[in-house]
This record gives structure tokens, C-alpha cells and sequence, in this order.
């Protein structure tokens, strides 16, 4: 019964969460070149608060821990492991008074609505994996921004989604670029559970009911660490909790 009701449900989900896309494309571009930043940041945590709330109609619940674990005026580097694509909107719409930039793969800045503008011009850093000199370089310039304006950066070290909710090795290239040149950053551990199973049984229908939690560790100052220390640390941490 719980998957035949999927069908309708995932077909209403679609439609809004593909709306939602088109539509906020548009108020993107307007907000950005009438507005600039400030303007464009405030319409990109109105489309990920969207993009959120359409998950709930396939009944998928979400519970926020170690908020009062995060900083403010500093920046910060969120370390976290990687289920799904619906990790993004959760945590770029709660943590949007962080400013949040991410770190991507280059073929994500093309061709998808709201989303590759976003990464464009809201200050992430697209990157070729095929091309370490271009990573690096990106990284840098992104690491380099957030300790400017205390802003924050969003990075998955397993360099791609888990599926199935185990996590991967964490790679640590990306890291280590963000630590040596935000030297004023503090690292903060983040566990996702569950986000996977939105998928679970496919793009097509989606699952009901997922229940998705997301933790927030204590914070690591960078300062105080050798990277391999606060590498370490990080990785058992984000590992610690995850429950799949």
C-alpha cells in the first residue's frame, strides 16, 4: 500500500520541486542583477526552503542536532559525509546565515535550472576532476573568500554519494586546500542520516517517510591542529554517528 501510494505522490512532488527550479531560475537572475549578493543570497534560501518543504510530501521528516554548536563570525568548513543530492537543500537552507559555498563537480555549473546558477554566482567553487591544477587553484580561491568574509564552505570529502547510506573513505585533497588557506577556520563535523533513503527505491517512485537527521560536532579550529590530526578527527567524527 506504502508504495502504490508513492506513485501519486512522487509524480506531486516532482511537479513543484521542478517548478520550484524554473521559477526561482528567474527570481535568481533577477534578484543577482538588480540586487547583487545580498539580494541573490536572500532568494536562494527562499528556494532551498522550497525545495525542503516539497520533501515533505512524501511524508520525509527532518531533525536538526548541535546547532548550538556552530560559530558565528568566523569561517567555517562543514565536513560531511554524502548520501544523497537531497543533502544540499537542508543544509544550505538552515545554515544560509553562514553563507554557505560548496565545492562541485564543474559539469554542475551548466544545464540545470537554479541549481548551476546558484553555484555560478553565488560563490562556490566548480571544479574539473580531471584537471588537479584547476582543483586546487578553485579550492584555494574559495578558501581564500570565506576567511575574507567569514563565510563558509560545504564540502563531501567522499567525492561522491554513498546510496546506500555507508560511508566511503574521505579523500583528503580538498581539505587540506580549504585548512592551509583559511587559516582562521574552524572545522565542523556534520553526520547525515537517512537522506538516502528518499531514493531508496529509485528516482521513480520516491520512498515515504523518510526520517532524515542532521548533527553538527563540535567544532575543530584549525589552528590548533596538523592537518593530518584535524583530518583524522574530523573523518571518525562525521563517522561516528552515522547509523546506516
Amino acid at each position: 500500500m506504502k508504495k502504490i501510494l508513492s506513485y501519486p505522490l512522487s509524480i506531486i512532488f516532482y511537479i513543484f520541486y521542478g517548478l520550484t527550479l524554473l521559477v526561482m531560475h528567474v527570481v535568481q537572475w533577477l534578484c543577482y542583477n538588480l540586487g547583487g549578493y545580498a539580494a541573490h543570497h536572500k532568494s536562494v534560501k527562499v528556494m532551498n526552503g522550497l525545495l525542503v518543504f516539497w520533501t515533505r510530501i512524501l511524508g520525509t521528516t527532518y531533525t536538526y542536532k548541535g546547532h548550538e554548536n556552530l560559530i558565528q563570525n568566523v569561517p567555517l568548513i562543514f565536513v560531511s559525509n554524502h548520501q544523497s543530492m537531497y543533502d544540499i537543500s537542508p543544509l544550505e537552507y538552515d545554515l544560509a546565515d553562514y553563507h554557505p559555498k560548496f565545492i562541485s563537480k564543474i559539469e554542475l555549473g551548466k544545464g540545470i535550472p537554479s541549481v548551476s546558477y546558484n553555484l555560478t554566482h553565488g560563490g562556490s567553487a566548480l571544479i574539473d576532476r580531471k584537471n588537479g591544477k584547476q582543483a586546487i587553484e578553485e579550492i584555494k580561491k574559495l578558501a581564500q573568500y570565506i576567511q575574507k568574509n567569514n563565510y563558509s564552505a560545504i564540502i563531501f570529502p567522499e567525492g561522491t554519494r554513498s546510496k546506500n547510506g555507508v560511508p566511503k573513505a574521505f579523500k583528503e585533497n580538498g581539505l587540506k586546500v580549504l585548512t592551509k588557506y583559511a587559516k582562521d577556520a574552524y572545522v565542523v563535523p556534520v553526520t547525515l542520516n537517512n537522506t538516502w533513503e528518499i531514493e531508496k527505491w529509485g528516482k521513480f517512485p520516491m520512498y515515504l517517510g523518510a526520517k532524515v537527521t542532521i548533527q553538527y560536532h563540535k567544532p575543530l579550529k584549525v589552528s590548533d591542529y596538523k592537518f593530518d590530526e584535524i583530518f583524522e578527527l574530523t573523518e571518525k567524527t562525521v563517522k561516528s554517528s552515522i547509523t546506516a
